[in-house]
């Protein structure tokens, strides 16, 4: 099975190349929630949701030296996000697979991880959600087949829900700013570009 990531390493070798191989699944819409697949298994699928897709650009690219981080955000609906983060140049920046193409990856411009969290922040927000916290985690540290299962790793999600979240409060003022900006518009802001 470690054939399969170390093939697709040599094709993809850059976070950036990652997000664009992600782009070619299929949101995994129906499904989410009801399951949270290892790499392997979604890759199989070509579908994904957040979490199965941060396994894949994990699993890909620790092959070209970039540890196996995610990054989980904490939403006031429940609906939270999970995303693979990487470090380049002294700088932060994500792979992500979502329903809305503001909260993708980010390119690596972000001076600290609470930066790059916070980029997230207004996109997120609609009728009724919005980041409330975020943390940062080894998948390894999960202690879960996430690369390779053939089941579901529910432990890798129980993990992230039950680890210690740092908050991100933002004033009224701009939570209802943005959030009529979309209740009018339709469409949540973007504010920082993905791949």
């Amino acid at each position: 099975m470690d054939k399969l990531f170390k093939r697709l390493a040599q094709k993809y070798k850059t976070p950036k190349q990652v997000q664009q191989y992600l782009r070619k699944f299929e949101y995994n819409r129906e499904e989410s929630g009801i399951t949270l697949r290892s790499a392997v298994e979604a890759i199989k699928r070509k579908k994904a949701h957040c979490y199965e897709a941060a396994f894949i650009a994990a699993a890909i690219l620790e092959h070209n030296g970039y540890p196996p981080l995610v990054m989980s955000l904490e939403s006031q609906d429940g609906l939270d996000h999970v995303l693979y983060i990487f470090q380049q140049k002294k700088k932060w920046g994500a792979v992500g697979q979502s329903r809305d193409p503001g909260l993708f990856g980010r390119e690596p411009l972000f001076r600290s991880i609470k930066d790059l969290a916070w980029s997230y922040f207004d996109p997120y927000i609609d009728g009724t959600s919005k980041v409330t916290a975020y943390q940062v985690a080894h998948l390894d540290e999960t202690r879960t087949n996430w690369r390779y299962s053939k089941r579901n790793v529910w432990q890798a999600e129980k993990y992230l829900l039950e680890l210690p979240h740092h908050k991100l409060v933002s004033s009224k003022k701009r939570y209802k700013k943005i959030l009529n900006n979309y209740l009018s518009k339709g469409s949540p802001t973007t504010g920082w570009g993905w791949w």
